[in-house]
């Protein structure tokens, strides 16, 4: 494919997002043409003799226009029943689109319906689109005569997949995109069934710029972030610059890996270039909550209700704000808006999920968390949810499980390693605990509680060395990082390492722990306590004393003495 930096191309580009806004436009598929034309926007330009033509006007085309133009403003104000009607006997590729398609929303809007009056956790998965199998089998027929063009294949993918025949929905969506690779509705169905990373590349997609969207949104899906940023500022470079569909995307991406300020950044700029807008302001709020930013998300949240209260995000910024509050029963009732509104609304039914677990409510915590997994199976904090609501219930087996699935959807997060290690240690795995603790270090524990636990296992095994070992190792990662004085349990590694160094007759190491120690309200009677110990055998033994806290290295550390204490070669 061509460098999008060339200016020819990105006058192609703009051309072809004009003519496909108008397609998806005339076709009711709205948030394909909001994407398209945001992207527009963001393209210098055209002068009007460069404009494309409008797209070719068949005679089947003139025969149906009558009968599409009043459909279409009946579709447009949501009576999708009367619009089919009057294209039943319609011929063209565009009046049958619309026919199906309204025929396809009649029954979503009728299952959306039930839905929000039967919204009880058990009732809702009872709720389905009765039109489905009707259309399954019309657009089959179709299909097989080979007289599908790549709007009405979109919409056979999407019947598909609603039906849960996700192998075939992924061959039909590839097949529109063939047919219509500008169409970014199709793209984003595909992105819903695509698994693993395995899987895309065994995709046979168009070559068209549109792919470098798909495949930066794709690895954004699969927490590949390093991947998809640098698609996403390949794409800046390219000449989308001004797109705020990208700002948003990379926002979004920070969010994912919990690079919390560079993320704030970003959401803040794209209130300042579009300062009306709603989308993705949800996870704007989680980041807001995350950092404890009341003024700021309460501010939010009043600036959301006065563009559109009856907005999904609105109402989980709402509801963020009351759970940041410690109001739960509020924040859930907000929850329940959003879902009222969209019932596949993954953020909303996970988010409830956090606060019935903060209500001690774990059957509707799990409930929602599962819900939330039905709209998406690779949303890690469902999963990561429902073990925690089986930690709480004392079930074990139950939280190793989901645990794993979140862990495989987030194979990088300290978390869920240290709640995978939790979960193996209480069904006394020591041997699978120890390697998932070390793991969580080593891929960057951000609560710093890897290490710790560790060590406490190392110590219950009674394997002195090792224990000493992710003590030394636990107390070195919190002292550089400033922690030390308002972390409790470094008291906890100084005592241990204090007395294991008297073991092994190291006095000078120990009366250091010892000292430090003292620096702990409860620890402190435990330090004095050694210190008196090791100044009456002092005398008997002189031992060259060693920075505990000194960098690592060969040459120096504090267990230098001790064989078993070799820490460049330690792994559990």
């Amino acid at each position: 494919m061509a460098p999008l930096c060339e200016f020819g191309d990105l006058v192609q580009i703009k051309k072809q997002l004009i003519s496909v806004i108008s397609l998806c436009k005339d076709r009711g598929l709205l948030h394909s043409a909001k994407w398209a034309s945001e992207l527009a926007f963001a393209l210098d330009p055209l002068p009007k003799d460069e404009l494309p033509s409008p797209p070719p006007f068949t005679e089947e085309d003139a025969q149906d226009l009558d009968a599409v133009t009043l459909a279409k403003s009946y579709f447009d104000l949501k009576e999708y029943d009367r619009a089919a009607y009057f294209l039943r006997a319609c011929c063209s590729q565009k009046a049958y689109f619309l026919y199906m398609y309204s025929r396809y929303l009649s029954g979503e809007k009728k299952k959306d319906d039930e839905t929000v009056d039967s919204l009880g956790p058990l009732e809702k998965g009872q709720v389905r689109n009765e039109a489905l199998r009707e259309l399954r089998v019309e657009l089959s027929k179709k299909h097989s005569a080979g007289e599908l063009d790549g709007f009405a294949l979109y919409l056979y993918g999407v019947v598909l997949r609603k039906l849960d025949l996700l192998k075939e929905a992924v061959d039909v969506l590839v097949e529109a995109l063939h047919a219509l690779p500008l169409h970014w509705g199709a793209w984003l169905e595909l992105s819903n069934l695509v698994t693993n990373i395995d899987m895309l590349k065994s995709l046979s997609l168009p070559d068209c710029w549109v792919k470098d969207f798909f495949m930066a949104q794709m690895y954004t899906e699969l927490q590949m972030i390093k991947e998809a940023l640098q698609k996403y500022h390949s794409l800046i470079q390219g000449g989308f610059s001004k797109s705020t569909y990208i700002i948003s995307q990379i926002a979004v991406a920070y969010h994912n890996i919990r690079d919390i300020d560079q993320a704030l950044a970003l959401f803040n700029e794209l209130r300042e270039q579009d300062p009306c807008r709603i989308d993705n302001m949800d996870t704007f709020s989680n980041l807001l909550y995350v950092k404890g930013m009341k003024p700021e998300l309460s501010y939010l949240a009043h600036n959301l209700v006065e563009i559109d209260k009856y907005r999904v995000e609105t109402c989980c910024v709402i509801g963020n704000y009351y759970s940041l509050r410690s109001q739960h029963e509020k924040a859930a009732l907000y929850f329940q808006r959003a879902l009222k509104l969209n019932p596949r609304c993954l953020g909303a039914w996970t988010l409830m999920g956090h606060e019935y677990m903060e209500m001690k409510n774990t059957s509707a915590a799990i409930q929602a968390y599962r819900h939330a997994i039905e709209v998406n199976k690779r949303d890690y904090r469902a999963w990561y949810g429902l073990g925690q609501t089986y930690e709480i219930l004392k079930m074990p087996f139950y939280c190793l499980y989901y645990y794993r699935k979140a862990h495989q959807l987030r194979p990088n997060d300290s978390r869920m390693l240290v709640a995978l290690g939790e979960s193996y240690e209480k069904l006394s795995q020591q041997g699978e605990a120890k390697k998932c603790y070390w793991r969580a270090y080593s891929v960057g524990d951000v609560e710093k509680m890897a290490l710790l636990k560790l060590a406490k296992l190392h110590e219950q095994l009674n394997e002195s060395d090792d224990a000493a070992r992710c003590y030394m190792f636990y107390i070195q990662d919190i002292f550089s990082c400033a922690e030390q004085l308002e972390h409790a349990e470094v008291s906890t590694a100084l005592r241990y390492l204090g007395q294991y160094y008297f073991k092994n007759k190291l006095y000078d190491e120990a009366s250091l722990c010892a000292q430090r120690c003292c620096d702990y309200n409860d620890a402190r009677e435990e330090g004095k306590a050694l210190l008196r110990q090791i100044s009456q055998v002092r005398d008997q033994t002189e031992t060259p004393s060693a920075d505990l806290f000194a960098p690592l290295s060969n040459n120096n550390t504090p267990v230098r003495r001790v064989s078993p204490l070799n820490l460049i070669s330690f792994t559990p």
